[in-house]
């Protein structure tokens, strides 16, 4: 059987499913003894803003929610005061609260979905893509050298420094 990937807004009826990947995204950084959210951050609060705002993308397969990530458009005030330059000063996206579950971890499904935000930015006018993560989250600062992604210096952001990165598209 062929899969159906699709990449969509999310809804508040995909709400549970969201948290759910989100806490096994929590763990996955704990076991592999990463700082990233283990500090109540992110909570079932913020996947509610999220889709409340229409910033909250699901990765579906086969109508089957597997991947979560907020995209928001040129609103990261931590971005302001980066220790370091980036790339550009224009519009950009930014990427936070990305999670896969992990009955696909390790299958390629965080670089889809940051394939498929790419795409969505270039379809928007958007040319350049930011996102942050936490020095010791090995599997995310993997992903973003292969996909191009280059490291701009460093933010605070929830309490705690931060490896920034800037893709132009």
């Amino acid at each position: 059987m062929i899969s159906e990937i699709k990449f969509r807004k999310g809804t508040q009826d995909d709400s549970d499913k969201i948290w759910e990947i989100l806490q096994q995204g929590i763990e996955r950084r704990r076991l592999d003894n990463s700082q990233q959210w283990q500090n109540g951050y992110p909570n079932p609060e913020t996947v509610h803003s999220d889709i409340e705002k229409q910033i909250g993308y699901v990765l579906v397969e086969n109508d089957n929610v597997i991947a979560y990530c907020a995209v928001i458009l040129n609103d990261e005030p931590a971005y302001e005061n980066i220790e370091g330059k980036w790339l550009s000063d224009g519009d950009f996206n930014v990427v936070h609260r990305l999670a896969v579950s992990d009955e696909v971890a390790g299958k390629g499904y965080a670089t889809e979905i940051f394939r498929r935000i790419e795409d969505l930015s270039r379809q928007n006018g958007i040319f350049s893509v930011k996102v942050d993560t936490n020095f010791d989250n090995k599997a995310m600062l993997h992903i973003l050298k292969k996909l191009g992604y280059i490291y701009c210096g460093e933010v605070y952001l929830a309490g705690g420094e931060r490896k920034a990165f800037e893709k132009l598209l």
